[in-house]
């Protein structure tokens, strides 16, 4: 197309009479190039832009894999760096750079190799923020070749464009954002003053003319944080058109020509593809580098505080030592921990608020503490002033010896794996109502099975299943009773009257005094 401008301009002098010399001054390109179009009539032009469109091209050899790429794609338009991006990973050092591509492929389209579906969308550009202000987040999803869908978790600094996204092959619950955002901040190097989010229902309940509830872990998220947050209106992408171009990009750069079977792998790829491409390059509307500018931005950006949310991860743990009077010390305050933790190591996490402590091997929580700000205090749980686990062990063997049969084991160890924080209590329990002599073994073996069938292991629960099974038992031994017993002959609702009883001979002397006055 350049050559063809070309050749009209200097053609155009040609008829107004300059000679060859003037139009390149003119034109400001080489004598040899003028001297070259000026000698040449419309037809001798046609058969040298044949030529030039046929010849050997520097991309010639990956033609193929193009095509493939584009046919994969149902032929949509691609972006031209995810395709020059897919080839770089696939061999390396390419004969050519992004621009040497972008001529290939319309060299493809104008020799009919190569026919896209296009379809044009408008956007409308935000205006620009200072840095450390604003971060923009939304969500994706998207379906490979292999039938893994995946779940696109996008975040964008505004002002250097500076990009984040992670996914994960299941929806997003509320914690998993935070614990994103929380890694997103790590990623970023600190946390901006302004998020800007849409009306999703992880974040928010409802938004009612500028009224809006969060929900109640993203509510205590924000205040921890310190974000303000700005909430877009519905059908409004323009507020967070950037994040909403980012998504985008990844589908049609980083998901199009790729395929991946497990999300961890996705996650692996994606990270090298942000530190490469998405960040690596320059900003279409930036003209800069997200990775240059970034250094500009953290320097505004807020540190990342302690989150509650953030206890989860293993990076933001830190080991303690316990003393021998089994107590760690954070911030010259003493924090009492069970006995059998003594002179042992554990795990902490603190937020701004709580400290939380996690055995070092299981990584379950031990206990949590409100952080104490007078040095030098003593902090403990009134059950870790006395160890109790040997008095709750002698407990469970008593209760699985109170019967023998094998159901009433497997209720005992059922029932202290579900209630393992109240196993002392249940262990009383069972003793209260189930030392009684005139248990009987066969009501209390169909309670059993009846509460393991239908996951009901609390000892209460087995209690008023028996007092049950014995009502429903004694009830039917009545009915079978009242049917042997002998029906009385009258079933009225009173009893028979009392009827007095004459001779025959009264009633006779009557029909004869009858008769006599007759005649």
């Amino acid at each position: 197309m350049k050559k063809k401008k070309m050749y009209q301009k200097i053609q155009a002098f040609k008829r107004q009479g300059y000679c060859r010399n003037e139009i390149a001054s003119r034109l400001g390109i080489d004598p040899q190039t003028a001297a070259k179009y000026y000698l040449m009539d419309e037809k001798e032009f046609r058969v040298y832009q044949q030529k030039q469109m046929f010849r050997d091209k520097a991309l010639q050899e990956h033609e193929k894999d193009i095509l493939q790429v584009y046919e994969k794609n149902e032929f949509k338009k691609l972006n031209m760096s995810a395709v020059y991006d897919y080839l770089e990973e696939r061999y390396g050092s390419l004969p050519g750079n992004e621009q040497t591509l972008r001529n290939y492929i319309r060299y493809l389209i104008r020799a009919d190799k190569l026919k896209l579906n296009e379809s044009i969308r408008i956007y409308s550009k935000v205006p620009e923020l200072p840095f450390g202000k604003q971060m923009q987040l939304d969500f994706g999803q998207y379906r490979l070749p292999s039938g893994l869908r995946l779940f696109i978790f996008a975040a964008l600094l505004s002002a250097s464009r500076y990009r984040y996204i992670t996914f994960q092959d299941h929806p997003f619950n509320t914690e998993e954002v935070i614990c994103h955002l929380l890694s997103c901040f790590d990623y970023f190097g600190g946390v901006p003053r302004e998020m800007v989010i849409d009306q999703d229902r992880l974040m928010v309940v409802s938004e009612n003319a500028g009224d809006i509830i969060y929900t109640a872990d993203f509510r205590y998220f924000i205040q921890e944080q310190d974000i303000r947050i700005y909430v877009c209106r519905k059908a409004d992408p323009e507020s967070k058109g950037k994040v909403e171009n980012l998504i985008k990009y990844v589908k049609r750069n980083f998901l199009s020509i790729r395929d991946f079977k497990r999300v961890e792998e996705a996650n692996e790829g994606a990270f090298r593809w942000l530190k490469r491409r998405a960040n690596g390059k320059i900003s279409q509307a930036t003209q800069k580098i997200p990775a240059l500018l970034i250094e500009h931005e953290r320097k505004k950006l807020r540190p990342v505080c302690p989150s509650l949310f953030g206890k989860s991860s293993l990076s933001e743990r830190e080991e303690r030592n316990v003393n021998e009077k089994a107590c760690i010390s954070v911030h010259a305050c003493n924090y009492q921990l069970p006995a059998k933790y003594q002179k042992k190591t554990v795990e902490i996490y603190q937020s701004k608020e709580q400290l939380f402590v996690f055995d070092l091997y299981t990584g379950k929580e031990i206990v949590t503490y409100p952080l104490s700000a007078i040095p030098g205090k003593t902090i403990s749980k009134r059950e870790f002033k006395r160890e109790k686990e040997k008095t709750v062990q002698v407990l469970k063997t008593s209760v699985l010896q109170m019967f023998e049969g094998e159901n009433w084991k497997r209720f005992s160890t059922k029932n202290f794996k579900t209630f393992s924080r109240y196993t002392r209590d249940q262990c009383l329990e069972a003793k209260r109502y189930f030392t009684d002599k005139d248990i009987k073994m066969e009501i209390l073996d169909r309670a059993l099975l009846f509460c393991l069938e239908n996951d009901t292991p609390s000892f209460a629960n087995l209690k008023d299943t028996y007092d049950y099974f014995k009502r429903e038992q004694e009830r039917l031994k009545t009915i079978q009773k009242e049917k042997k017993a002998p029906v009385p002959l009258y079933q009225g609702e009173h009893s028979p009257f009392k009827v007095s009883q004459r001779s025959l001979s009264v009633y006779q002397g009557i029909i004869r005094k009858r008769e006599g006055a007759v005649i």
